[in-house]
């Protein structure tokens, strides 16, 4: 069976409420990890410099009542009511705003989308397209005409996911540590320092080192661990209101904040970049709604995280309001309002779900970066995936070690959750204001909602996420230069990267070779064609690539059927299997010469080398009995064929057409039904191939059937890849930066990431590799 035909009934749209319910508890350990351990560290980064906690209490009920509005304003509005029906057929996260603006507006850099495209399931638009005098229609129309503004659409789009890189490197460190600073009571001050950033760091590189396993060894242990964590914090908020101050929930009131922006001024403000801290992983219920149902997050959040965390923090804050006198700043953290008797307890359970929010970061991460190579954003990576049931869980090598080393640096150079804290909450504010920017050109382009409707928007939660990020910018010598740096870091190899793959794609175009050409070498090509399937690998959608005429003007044989394979990423989470494969011919058919067009979504799972063979033989093999190459008149002269292909799906998906089985010996192996016609290949005992054709398959004539035997015949004798390893130089002539990107750097990028074989699960033994030299 296809495992991709899994993939498309999980996405929930009309579940039944036991449905919903179990989506929404098993989100707890998934999305909420990260929000749930904020109460470790806000009050302490927040009280850590700026302000002092004073008998009057204006402070901490001025801080509680900002924890509270941001709390409310931000996961619950904002997201939860909000962006979270932004989805892109059920994904979320930037990379999936991004490419749903790629489909409602050509802003996409990369030439090589077809008209075909369009006609995808999941390619669909929101509404209909309003009429060109109407506001977001010039809107759409200028972003479509300016290049600038679709490198800035770009850029914005790539400094989020370098934000959300940040994050995975940032929010392990600051939760662990954290979680681990309860030590810091139990021991004499001189003593705890020496202790707390070894355990962090031995916590750590024991989380890294267990990413290859996969979550869904230990998955099912992750949402009872928040659950008991934020039963935990619930019992002990309302325990602490209870019996230090029944009163504090009068700070609620917004007007606390304003007493506490006049008391304190300037230090108040600056100190906004510690509240920051209680929305960490407010991103993460957007990232990872793929996983789940709008229904299921909403329900885990208002029902169970927000109250929760609301009674957290009151709790701390009845408690601090009655204690005034510290002797240290770490009296003020979340572990002096735990009762003496459930300290160690609590510091297991927090230790816990701060591993549990660490994973569920370092898990979107990885996802997020797998976005970014199918859309051509980033270096090509393993992936590997650890669950063939879960969809959508991962393990990217690279990325995990450098994500350890990244985090272990931050760790021990930091020691401190003051200086982690003013870089975490940078990180993640930034995430949210480019999520706000893309999310009022979604209302406008994809919505059709009112220009004034996303205006609004992005002018009430864009005021609020700017002060939450200029007071977090302020601390930019105290640690907020991490997110910055890693972020500027990323976003050179990601823009170079994709920089470096548009000038190669546009050189591919310009060097296509003409269909006059081809024609001219007549049915032999001007060589001997030896058996077998020759599939030569192209970034073109249309015309013949140059490293074709490059192989046939330096090598004197070639196969006896050729196809021209084109493996490209559409702008859409997943393409059916009924809908993967574009089939054409290129030029008479005598020439056996096919153009086949393979289309994955950026969440998609590429087949390894033999499935894969198995379903593009099997819809070459239906594009020929169909006969709708015959359409076309036999013979294609244009250089644009992008209207002569046809869509078939995979073998398991398109189970009434031609089925292909191997090495059988026995024809009544091969099916069970006896009326079942097949072809066989006249060919000696070496591997047999069948085609199997259905029950009430019409006749078909000669010339089809010899099409038939011989791609038949093809298989047999074995697969060849042909692939081309360009070695990319800028043109004479070229600017000095230029140079820089194309020679030095994205040269660089292509000679240590992963070659195309790997990317294709292509076995090496079949691989021939023809070198050219291009010039940009």
């Amino acid at each position: 069976m296809d495992p991709e035909v899994g993939v498309y009934k999980n996405p929930v749209k009309k579940e039944s409420w036991k449905t919903v319910l179990t989506l929404a508890f098993q989100s707890l350990g998934v999305v909420y990890g990260d929000l749930s351990t904020s109460p470790l560290y806000v009050y302490k980064s927040t009280f850590a410099d700026d302000i002092v906690h004073s008998a009057t209490n204006e402070e901490i009920f001025g801080v509680l009542s900002f924890v509270f509005w941001t709390l409310t304003l931000i996961p619950l509005l904002k997201y939860v009511f909000i962006v979270l029906k932004a989805d892109d057929n059920g994904e979320g996260g930037t990379f999936a705003l991004y490419s749903k603006l790629c489909r409602h507006a050509k802003v996409s850099f990369l030439p090589n989308s077809q008209s075909a495209d369009e006609e995808l399931s999941n390619y669909k638009k929101d509404g209909v397209d309003l009429p060109g005098t109407s506001i977001g229609s010039r809107l759409k129309s200028t972003l479509e005409k300016h290049k600038v503004l679709q490198k800035v659409l770009l850029v914005l789009a790539l400094i989020g996911t370098c934000m959300v890189i940040g994050d995975g490197v940032l929010t392990p460190a600051i939760s662990v540590f954290s979680a681990v600073s309860g030590l810091e009571l139990q021991m004499a001050k001189e003593h705890h320092k020496y202790v707390e950033v070894p355990v962090a760091c031995i916590i750590l590189v024991g989380l890294f080192s267990l990413q290859h396993y996969g979550t869904h060894r230990i998955g099912f242990m992750f949402a009872p661990i928040v659950i008991l964590w934020l039963l935990c914090i619930s019992a002990i908020g309302i325990y602490n209101i209870l019996h230090w101050n029944p009163h504090v929930y009068k700070a609620l009131s917004p007007y606390y904040m304003y007493l506490f922006l006049k008391k304190t001024q300037r230090g108040g403000w600056m100190s906004l970049g510690g509240v920051l801290l209680c929305i960490t992983g407010s991103e993460a219920m957007f990232a990872d709604l793929g996983h789940f149902s709008q229904l299921s997050i909403q329900i885990a959040f208002t029902c169970v995280v927000y109250p929760s965390l609301i009674l957290a923090y009151m709790g701390q804050a009845a408690y601090l309001s009655r204690h005034h006198i510290h002797e240290s700043d770490y009296r003020i953290g979340f572990y002096v309002s735990v009762p003496e008797k459930l300290r160690w307890p609590v510091l297991a359970i927090a230790i816990l779900a701060a591993v549990v929010g660490s994973q569920a970061i370092i898990t979107g991460t990885f996802s997020i970066i797998k976005q970014c190579s199918a859309l051509s954003c980033f270096p090509r990576v393993k992936i590997v995936h650890t669950s063939s049931k879960m969809h959508g869980q991962i393990y990217i090598p690279e990325i995990n070690w450098i994500l350890m080393l990244l985090c272990l640096a931050v760790t021990i150079g930091f020691r401190d959750t003051n200086r982690l804290g003013n870089a975490s909450g940078l990180a993640v504010i930034a995430v949210m204001l480019v999520t706000t920017c893309l999310m009022s050109l979604v209302i406008v382009l994809c919505w059709h909602q009112s220009i004034f409707l996303a205006i609004g928007f992005i002018f009430f939660f864009g005021t609020i996420e700017a002060l939450y990020f200029t007071a977090s910018l302020v601390k930019f010598l105290e640690g907020a230069w991490v997110p910055i740096a890693l972020a500027f870091i990323f976003l050179i190899v990601m823009y170079v990267w994709h920089y470096g793959t548009l000038k190669k794609y546009e050189f591919d175009i310009q060097n296509k070779v003409s269909m006059n050409w081809l024609l001219s070498l007549g049915p032999s090509l001007g060589i001997v064609r030896v058996r077998g399937i020759g599939l030569i690998h192209t970034e073109l959608v249309s015309g013949i690539p140059a490293i074709f005429s490059h192989f046939v003007t330096n090598l004197p044989a070639f196969h006896q059927v050729l196809v021209f394979l084109c493996i490209k990423s559409v702008p859409v989470p997943y393409v059916r299997p009924q809908e993967r494969f574009l089939i054409g011919r290129i030029g008479p058919k005598k020439f056996r010469l096919y153009r086949c067009i393979v289309r994955y979504g950026y969440h998609d799972i590429h087949k390894d080398d033999q499935e894969f063979e198995k379903d593009l033989v099997c819809s070459i093999a239906e594009f020929i009995r169909s006969g709708r190459s015959e359409a076309n008149g036999g013979i294609d002269h244009q250089e644009n064929d992008n209207d002569k292909m046809t869509v078939f799906g995979t073998s398991s998906s398109n189970t009434e057409g031609i089925q292909m089985y191997e090495n059988y010996d026995h024809p009544a192996e091969v099916a069970g039904s006896k009326e079942l016609k097949e072809i066989q290949s006249p060919l000696g005992p070496r591997k047999r191939v069948r085609f199997v054709l259905p029950e009430k398959s019409p006749e078909m004539d000669v010339g089809v059937r010899e099409e038939l035997q011989d791609l038949m015949e093809a298989r047999e004798s074995g697969m060849a890849f042909i692939l081309g390893h360009s070695y990319v130089r800028a043109k004479s002539g070229s600017s000095l930066i230029k140079k820089l990107v194309i020679d030095i750097g994205y040269d660089f990028l292509r000679r240590n990431c992963r070659g195309t074989t790997y990317a294709m699960s292509i076995p090496h033994a079949s691989t021939l590799e023809v070198g050219m030299v291009c010039h940009v």
